[in-house]
C-alpha cells in the first residue's frame, strides 16, 4: 500500500507525527475492536520500533508513542500486516465512528448496530468523494447501549430509539434533541447523501458540521438532505428519551445479554498501557474471553463472553497486571493530557500532576471526575469533564466546574492554585465517595 496521504497534525497510521517523545502513530480500531493477535502485533512493534507506550484514545483508537527515527516504515509494515489499516492510504483518516464498547452483549441495547457499523465504515472507506473528510470528522452509533459514552460531540450521529428505527442528530451528542427519524434499514442511504451534502456546501474553512450550521440551519439542511432522498425524513419524536448516562467511568463485573456471560471492565492508567501489559492482557482475552479486546471512551478496555464463573478470577489478574478495575480507584476519574514532558504546547507536567492529585484524594476520600489539561486545546477529553484543570504555569491551575450556563470547560471556580490546594479543595467541597458537586 502506498504511504503518501495528506499533510494534517493529526496522527494516523500512515502518518506519524512528531512530539517531544518521539512520533505518535494512531491506529483507528473498528468498533473499538481490538484481537488478540493484533494487540501482541501492535505491543511487538511498539518494543521493537517504538518506546513501547500505548494510548488509549477517548474515541476508542489506540496510539504508539515515541516511535524512534528510521523505524517509522518498519513499524507501518508490521501494523498493515496484521490487518489493521485502511484498504486504501486516503482512507485512513475518515474512519471515524464511535460505538458502545458493549455493542453486541449489552442486555440494556435496543439495537444490535454492529451490521450498520459495519456498512458504515465500508462507505467511508470505498467512497473516494468522502476521503477528503476531515481526519477529525466523527460519526457516532448508539444501540442505546448502558456502557456507552453518549457526551462526546459528533459530527453526526444515530441513535436507536427501538430495533427498528433510528434518530439523527447533528454536530452533538446523543443526548441532544434529534432532527429527524428513519427506519434503520434507510441509515446507509441517509449517511452517504448527508456526507456528500456537507462537502457540497461546506467551505474549505468549514471542516466540522457545526461550522456549516453556523452559517445554514439545520432545518434548511434537512430541507436539502430531503430533497436528494428517496424515502422521506420523518419527524424527530417530541419527548426522546436517550438511554441514561453513566455518572462514572465504568469498572468491574456487568452483565450481558447473552445467558451465564458477563463483561468485564477494567481502565488504563491515566489512558497509558505498557507494550507489556498489552501482551498480558491479549493472553487473558483468549484465556477467560473470546480473544477480543474492546477499547472504550473511557481510555479503558473492555473484555466480553467472559463465563460468569470466570469473572472474579479475571478481575484478580488485571488487578495483579496494573490496570483499574475499581470504580473506587481515584485515577478513574482523572483524564490528563501528555502534558509538557511530551507535548511542546504543555505548560505542565499533567500526567505527573495527576497521578499526585490521585494520591491525595486516596486520603481524603474525594472522588471528582477530572481533566487535567495542560493548554487549552483539551486533547484528552473530547467531553467537558465536570471539572477541569488548565495549567497557566508549570505549577499553577485554572479551576473550572462545568455549569449549564457557561461555555467552554464552564465556571472558573479558582484562577491559580497547585495540586495539593486542588486536592484540599476537592476534600472541602466534595463529601468523601462522592463523585461530584
Amino acid at each position: 500500500m502506498p504511504t503518501s496521504v495528506r499533510p494534517s497534525a493529526c496522527p494516523g497510521l500512515l502518518r506519524i507525527v512528531p512530539a517531544l517523545d518521539g512520533g505518535i502513530c494512531r491506529v483507528k480500531l473498528p468498533g473499538g475492536v481490538l484481537r488478540s493477535a493484533q494487540a501482541r502485533t501492535i505491543a511487538e512493534a511498539a518494543q521493537r520500533c517504538a518506546s513501547g507506550v500505548l494510548e488509549l484514545t477517548n474515541r476508542s483508537n489506540l496510539q504508539i508513542r515515541g516511535v524512534l527515527p528510521g523505524q517509522e516504515s518498519a513499524l507501518i509494515d508490521a501494523l498493515l500486516a496484521a490487518n489493521l489499516g485502511p484498504r486504501v492510504a486516503a482512507a485512513d483518516d475518515v474512519r471515524n465512528l464511535m460505538l458502545s464498547p458493549a455493542v453486541g452483549l449489552d442486555p440494556q441495547a435496543r439495537m444490535d448496530v454492529r451490521p450498520l457499523a459495519s456498512q458504515l465504515l465500508d462507505l467511508l472507506q470505498d467512497t473516494p468523494a468522502l476521503h477528503v473528510l476531515s481526519p477529525k470528522f466523527a460519526l457516532q452509533l448508539d444501540g442505546g447501549e448502558a456502557l456507552a459514552m453518549r457526551e462526546h460531540p459528533h459530527d453526526l450521529w444515530l441513535a436507536a430509539e427501538d430495533d427498528q428505527h433510528l434518530l439523527l442528530g447533528l454536530a452533538g451528542c446523543p443526548t441532544d434533541a434529534p432532527l429527524a427519524r428513519i427506519a434503520a434499514a434507510q441509515a446507509l442511504e441517509l449517511v452517504r447523501e448527508l456526507l456528500l451534502l456537507f462537502l457540497d456546501l461546506a467551505t474549505p474553512e468549514q471542516r466540522r458540521m457545526r461550522q456549516l450550521l453556523a452559517q445554514i440551519p439545520a432545518s434548511e439542511l434537512l430541507q436539502r438532505l430531503q430533497a436528494r432522498l428517496d424515502f422521506p425524513l420523518q419527524p424527530a419524536p417530541r419527548h426522546w428519551q436517550p438511554s441514561a448516562a453513566l455518572v462514572r467511568p465504568p469498572a468491574g463485573i456487568y452483565p450481558q445479554a447473552q445467558p451465564d456471560l458477563c463483561m468485564v471492565v477494567a481502565g488504563a492508567q491515566l489512558g497509558r498501557l505498557q507494550a507489556e501489559q498489552l501482551l498480558a492482557l491479549a493472553e487473558l482475552s483468549e484465556h477467560y474471553g473470546d480473544g477480543e479486546l474492546r477499547l472504550t471512551p473511557w481510555q479503558g478496555l473492555l473484555l466480553g463472553n467472559v463465563p460468569v464463573n470466570n469473572a472474579q478470577a479475571l478481575m484478580t489478574a488485571l488487578s495483579e497486571l496494573g490496570v483499574i478495575n475499581q470504580t473506587a480507584e481515584p485515577l478513574l476519574g482523572l483524564v490528563a493530557c501528555t502534558g509538557s514532558a511530551a507535548c511542546a504546547r504543555g505548560l505542565a507536567d499533567s500526567k505527573q500532576h495527576a497521578l499526585h492529585l490521585a494520591e491525595l484524594l486516596r486520603t481524603n476520600g474525594a472522588r471528582p471526575q477530572v481533566h487535567l489539561s495542560a493548554c487549552p486545546r483539551s486533547c484528552a477529553s473530547a467531553r467537558v469533564q465536570p471539572y477541569t484543570l488548565l495549567a497557566c504555569s508549570p505549577e499553577h491551575y485554572q479551576l473550572y466546574r462545568r455549569t449549564t450556563e457557561a461555555t467552554g470547560f464552564g465556571q472558573l471556580l479558582v484562577p491559580s492554585m497547585t495540586i495539593d490546594e486542588v486536592g484540599a479543595w476537592f476534600a472541602d467541597h466534595l463529601r468523601a465517595g462522592q463523585p461530584d458537586a
